[in-house]
């Protein structure tokens, strides 16, 4: 039965079906193996990393080169590749729960930690040769080499398959030579091993190829970029020169290097989102103990309504983060397993289990990365000025969550394909995006019911509004694909709004039913602040799909269509018993301060 389950959940399907708070993984499923592997990730963070801060904003390259090598000889870099390997053949969740914990004591440390683990490392295991996997792959797991990822190019950024590197075979059709320019690689100062993406000919895609860096290969380095935040992380250029490879060192087919690329970028992105997530938790702690040391008007700041204020919308946002990054990162591991069980090899399972919730990856590397940087900032702002010094952790905070905006895919780029993957799908039939659609078009147009629904029991109107917002989406996406079909991509500020409302969705439904699954096993007494938190982030998700929803209808509907649809966005938007939200967020802000940490 419980597999039977497992099966019926696809990736994006959350946005046309009900989700159950049963089928849902939360932070308080963990097992005892990943409670064990938290502990000692946590240690090797407050031993290793966190007291080094300064060696870290003082650019010392050599400091993050040695922490990744000691990562590497406790198993951290090798947590998700098999054991066949050299690594510990951990599950998805397990990888995303050491990327969580690791990488909030600097942005230069998590920043090389994922780049390494995630893009310099998962392509070989997902794409390679049995001789490659073996010749490279325990030799990255151990930290005894490391990777980097060779993509960008000063002329392709966002449109990665433009890329001008160029690969050209010998004569005798034995090896490459690789000449091109790749820029932003982080780990290039230290890596061993480059993979690197090239074009054969005048190839529509680029292909993909592993390179050791070897100086005498034609590779030269540019110096280490001086960036705003990630100051120890190693940024370099990276120059090939009629640089030789042997054509064993394809990875993959030719002309499979931009499929590689963007399903490389799916893990990175869910992988960003846990990256995020403890920086918030070690920001709000900082905030609060400041706050109830620091005494203005003969009283604790954090008395004040104000920084209550900003206190729970940051708890709240972390709640969230932590609740959707889990789920989705369970929805993939079992689909891993459900694959394997078929008879899939672990390569071609995980690179399918991970396709398949890729929206789910886009969406958490835009949610979780903005509410990073909204909480650093927040935190700068309870320090006040001492905030904006550099005796105090917040501005380096700060400065290290920018970039998460921007790499694994901007967060507009991001934006667009969560929602044009999303129709991809319903085009293809996984998930029936249509039905639904004209259901909700056919209630527009029905007599809406005047019965009082009874929402007596915990979370249950919250529950229907969620129902209610599905219904925004859909009015939305299904009118605007009817009006545009596949011009649709041409309409980006349209694709941004409707980004925003399934994001907002996916995010507030994966609080609410980890709130609801806790509250029924543990008791609703034990989870008075985890309620607030989930009604408090639906009423902010409301307005955020409210302003959204209008601003994309009023853009491509007119007459009697608008009006019905603003009507029915009325309706579904609108509260029964309206929460007041200040009573929450004194509930939350008054626990995060009775417990001088993010305690939840």
């Amino acid at each position: 039965m419980e597999t039977k389950e497992k099966e019926i959940i696809r990736g994006g399907q959350f946005i046309v079906r009900e989700s159950h708070c049963e089928e849902i993984f939360t932070p308080e499923d963990f097992t005892e193996e990943q409670k064990m592997m938290k502990e000692a990730v946590m240690e090797f963070n407050e031993r290793e990393i966190i007291p080094f801060r300064d060696r870290f904003e003082n650019k010392d390259y050599a400091f993050t080169e040695e922490c990744m090598r000691k990562a590497g000889e406790l198993g951290f870099l090798g947590v998700s590749v098999p054991e066949a390997y050299g690594g510990l053949g951990m599950g998805f969740v397990s990888t995303l729960l050491t990327c969580d914990y690791i990488s909030s004591g600097t942005g230069s440390f998590s920043t090389a930690f994922g780049a390494h683990t995630g893009i310099g490392t998962l392509p070989i295991t997902l794409y390679g040769t049995e001789e490659q996997k073996q010749k490279y792959v325990p030799k990255l797991a151990s930290g005894e080499w490391f990777g980097a990822y060779c993509l960008t190019e000063p002329s392709a950024g966002s449109d990665a398959n433009s890329g001008r590197t160029k690969a050209v075979l010998s004569e005798d059709g034995t090896q490459y030579k690789i000449s091109g320019q790749k820029m932003w690689i982080s780990n290039a100062g230290f890596c061993k091993l480059f993979i690197v993406f090239a074009r054969i000919e005048d190839d529509k895609n680029i292909t993909g190829f592993l390179v050791e860096n070897d100086p005498g290969n034609g590779i030269t380095l540019g110096e280490e970029e001086h960036k705003l935040g990630i100051h120890a992380s190693s940024t370099r250029q990276v120059f090939f020169t009629d640089t030789v490879v042997p054509v064993e060192n394809m990875l993959s087919e030719r002309g499979n290097g931009f499929k590689i690329a963007m399903n490389a970028l799916n893990v990175g992105r869910i992988k960003l989102a846990g990256a995020c997530l403890d920086s918030q938790r070690r920001v709000i702690t900082s905030a609060v103990q400041y706050a109830t040391e620091r005494k203005q008007f003969k009283t604790a700041i954090i008395e004040f309504g104000a920084i209550k204020a900003k206190i729970a919308e940051m708890a709240t946002n972390v709640y969230v983060g932590e609740s959707a990054t889990y789920r989705a990162a369970k929805d993939i591991e079992n689909r891993i397993e459900i694959r394997q069980a078929e008879g899939e090899t672990h390569q071609k399972a995980e690179l399918k289990g991970v396709e398949e919730f890729a929206i789910e990856c886009s969406i958490l590397k835009v949610s979780v990365s903005e509410d990073v940087q909204a909480c650093a900032d927040e935190g700068i702002q309870i320090f006040g000025g001492m905030g904006f010094s550099k005796d105090t952790p917040m501005e380096s905070a700060w400065r290290d969550a920018r970039i998460t905006r921007i790499y694994e895919g901007t967060n507009e780029i991001n934006r667009m394909l969560s929602v044009g993957m999303l129709v991809k799908k319903a085009m293809k039939g996984h998930v029936d995006l249509i039905g639904p659609a004209m259901k909700v078009a056919d209630e527009l147009t029905g007599i809406p019911s005047f019965e009082t629904p009874d929402y007596s029991e915990t979370l249950s109107e919250e529950k229907a509004m969620i129902a209610k917002l599905k219904k925004v989406f859909l009015m939305v996406s299904g009118a605007a694909v009817q009006k545009y079909g596949p011009d649709l991509d041409e309409h980006q500020q349209l694709l941004m709004a409707a980004s925003n409302i399934l994001i907002e969705i996916y995010m507030a439904e994966s609080a609410i039913l980890r709130t609801e699954k806790n509250c029924k096993r543990f008791g609703e007494d034990s989870q008075k602040e985890q309620i607030a938190m989930s009604q408090l982030y639906l009423y902010n998700a409301v307005d955020i799909i409210l302003k959204n929803a209008k601003e994309g209808i009023i853009s491509f509907a007119e007459g009697d269509e608008q009006r019905m649809m603003l009507m029915g966005l009325k309706r579904f938007t609108k509260y029964q018993n309206n929460p007041n939200v200040v009573a929450l967020r004194i509930s939350i802000a008054d626990k995060v301060k009775e417990e001088n940490k993010y305690p939840f």
